[in-house]
């Protein structure tokens, strides 16, 4: 299947998770979670669908974990605290550098991250106003500093965690991230 035709499926089951109510039933801020979610978007597009990856991959240079190690570092992650605003970017941004499944980690981690920050803090991210380039810039660098990522995210939260319009233009908008639809 070309990818257009895989993202424009996966955008439907993006969509039909918080249309159906199934977001619900997602484990927040968890591997298990994280995996629920990729499961849901790419069932039927991939063959690996929620499946934690076991070969090791890089984007632009960038090793993600080593796949002999992933597990003990989504352990560690699942760990990580969650109360304060620092706290959830900080373990968005190591879910990230784990990088678990082969493809969609992005769309799938934005989705796992709104989930945290309106279980602990009542906002999600009003990403249509998450300006792309920076976005990326703000990802590539958040391994060595999330202080940029922060920055670009916290006026963008919204306490709006059951508006439509935020929820479904925030999912184009991270689709667009990933080159697929025009954003806002």
């Amino acid at each position: 299947m070309e990818q257009n035709k895989i993202d424009e499926a996966s955008l439907a089951n993006a969509r039909r998770l918080y249309e159906s109510g199934d977001i619900k039933n997602v484990k927040v801020g968890t591997t298990k979670g994280l995996q629920q979610i990729h499961a849901y978007l790419f069932q039927g597009l991939y063959p690996y669908a929620g499946q934690i990856r076991e070969k090791n991959i890089s984007k632009s240079g960038f090793r993600f974990a080593n796949s002999l190690y992933l597990k003990d570092v989504l352990k560690a992650i699942d760990g990580m605290p969650e109360s304060t605003f620092e706290q959830i970017i900080a373990k968005y941004v190591e879910m990230n550098i784990a990088h678990p499944f082969m493809e969609g980690n992005g769309r799938s981690t934005r989705i796992w991250l709104d989930l945290i920050l309106k279980k602990n803090l009542g906002n999600v991210v009003n990403w249509q106003n998450v300006d792309k380039d920076l976005y990326l810039q703000a990802m590539e660098r958040s391994p060595v500093n999330d202080l940029e990522l922060r920055a670009l995210l916290e006026p963008n939260l919204t306490d709006k965690t059951e508006d439509r319009e935020v929820i479904f233009k925030g999912i184009d908008q991270s689709y667009y991230y990933e080159g697929y639809g025009q954003g806002k």
